[in-house]
């Protein structure tokens, strides 16, 4: 209902009280009807407008901490609106109504001195009314109307405010446990899904998965996983951000009051990165409000989990912190069991290799050793010097297959960090892995000295993607054949010498959504974390999909 001002200047006519009444009933029901936040305070001051006149109009509300959460106007110009914001005590206008839940009327502002510090600068205010927003003795917050003339406002306006503000209240209660019942949710949801992920897919990937699923519930810029350093610090060995790059192995020293707390298994909660916290300089400017949090299990602290926002972001409000928290606690749990998981697949595998191992000693070797013993005899009784030196060939064959049994016995019975495998053999195991759920098994191929110039960090990731491009393969490819491809002689455009790896199918192609999206995201936070990227295209004879993942040696 727009408002025409009288030409004296004086406030402009309203209709009755009666008259107002339905449309008080109308705003009580769309504001009773919303749940989202913005949408209702912009409801409420637009009915408060339309009922008294007023020409401005603005609400407060509390966050869950006392300070102000929302200040959100009507018909003021945002230059003002900013600077009424930026006037010291302004939060307290709002507290000072919901402290002392009395109505407000005031005739002419200028007068009272316990309003002061408003801005001379744009339209004058003379008339105030306020009503504070409460539900069962709860304050949510404080409704303000303002006129530009004096004696503007009637107390039917008055009491036309405060049941709008009263039926606002329960509005925000209501929308505020919405908020709280749908975030809540989310983070449950989260903390489930990161557990199956972590029991049921690649448990190299275990930190990475924690990060990413942390800064997705967070809503924050980053997500990063510290474990103990040498020295008694934490480094970073995992992150999930739109730039990881600097990052990975940053550590945050031993002596720093975060590592202690954190360290002792308490959280900590920073402001602003940049100007409070004792982060590496190089990690904290990037970054505002952070959570840092212990990952303990049983009393024991494996690492922390840091989830900042970008500088002026968002504080992190009570429940995020409280929930943020838990989430830690579970992702420990789910780590721990990840990786005692882990150690009970190694000791079955271990216990098949001892089991290989002395069926092939106790009943492949003795019977290749009875075989060439029985050529050496025919070898002996054969009349033909040709037919006897073919024989010797084969007695030589058995022995040089006996000795290479002896040689693959050895490697069985070692554990890995005493006979470490190199990066073609990893390569040939993924692959001789993957046949069986592929049906077949993939070509192979090498470019290059792999062994001797592929690090093992970087292998260790490569071999995690190469499991990675296997396993979409085989899960949502449905593909006839696959071609992996290791080469460590290429370059980067930049000149670093590079090593790739390209796993190429003949199958379906990539889906819009979903399927191996989430995998792929994976492999490119990997890459991105070394310098190097992924890049995807065709198949061979461009049916499928080749994926080329390439990083800097």
């Amino acid at each position: 209902m727009a408002q025409v001002l009288p030409a004296d200047g004086g406030p402009p006519p309203r209709p009755s009280l009666s008259e107002r009444l339905p449309r008080l009933l109308e705003a009580m029901v769309a504001i009773g009807g919303d749940v989202e936040m913005q949408t209702l305070l912009d409801r409420v001051l637009t009915a408060a407008g339309e009922l008294t006149g007023a020409r401005y109009a603005a609400v407060g509300v509390l966050d869950e901490e006392g300070g102000l959460g929302r200040f959100v106007t009507r018909g003021i110009e945002p230059e003002l609106r900013k600077r009424i914001e930026e006037i010291p005590g302004t939060d307290r206008l709002v507290r000072r109504m919901v402290e002392r839940p009395r109505p407000l009327l005031l005739d002419d502002l200028t007068q009272d001195p316990r309003f002061t510090g408003f801005p001379t600068a744009g339209p004058a205010i003379r008339s105030l009314l306020g009503s504070p927003i409460r539900v069962h003795g709860v304050g949510f917050g404080a409704l303000y109307l303002a006129q530009p003339h004096p004696a503007a406002f009637t107390p039917e306006d008055l009491q036309l405010t405060q049941i709008l503000a009263t039926e606002a209240g329960i509005a925000i209660g209501n929308a505020r446990l919405y908020e709280a019942v749908r975030q809540r949710a989310r983070w449950m949801d989260g903390s489930a899904e990161l557990s199956t992920s972590l029991l049921s897919d690649d448990s190299d990937n275990a930190l990475a998965v924690v990060a990413e699923q942390a800064m997705r519930l967070a809503d924050a810029d980053a997500a990063f996983v510290m474990t103990p350093a040498e020295d008694g610090g934490l480094e970073i060995v995992a992150a999930c951000a739109g730039d990881p790059s600097g990052l990975i192995g940053t550590v945050v020293p031993a002596g720093s009051e975060t590592v202690r707390q954190l360290l002792a298994g308490e959280p900590v909660f920073i402001e602003d990165s940049a100007a409070d916290s004792d982060l590496p300089r190089a990690v904290a400017h990037r970054y505002g409000p952070s959570m840092l949090l212990p990952l303990a299990s049983d009393g024991k602290v494996i690492g922390a989990l840091a989830v900042p926002r970008g500088p002026g972001g968002e504080q992190f409000t009570f429940a995020e912190r409280a929930m943020a928290t838990q989430f830690a606690q579970q992702a420990a749990l789910a780590l721990v069991l990840s990786a005692a998981q882990r150690d009970r697949e190694q000791l079955a595998v271990y216990e098949d290799r001892d089991r290989i191992a002395r069926d092939l000693h106790d009943l492949v070797i003795q019977r290749l050793f009875a075989t060439g013993m029985l050529l050496e005899t025919a070898q002996r009784a054969a009349g033909s010097p040709d037919v006897s030196s073919r024989i010797g060939k084969a007695v030589n064959e058995l022995d040089a297959t006996i000795q290479e049994i002896r040689t693959a016995i050895f490697a069985l019975q070692q554990g890995p960090e005493e006979a470490p495998a190199g990066l073609r053999t990893r390569v040939l195991r993924e692959t001789g892995t993957a046949a069986r759920t592929l049906g077949f098994q993939p070509s192979v191929a090498f470019q290059g000295p792999v062994d001797a110039r592929v690090g093992e960090g970087v292998a260790k990731n490569l071999i995690a993607a190469l499991r990675e491009g296997l396993s979409n393969a085989a899960r949502h490819a449905h593909a006839g054949r696959v071609e992996v491809t290791v080469d460590a002689s290429g370059t980067l455009p930049d000149g670093r010498d590079s090593v790739r790896l390209t796993v190429a199918d003949d199958g379906i192609g990539l889906p819009e959504h979903g399927g191996r999206r989430s995998g792929l995201r994976n492999l490119a936070q990997r890459a991105r974390s070394l310098g190097g990227g992924v890049s995807f295209g065709p198949g061979p004879g461009g049916s499928g999909t080749t994926l080329s993942w390439e990083v800097p040696l």
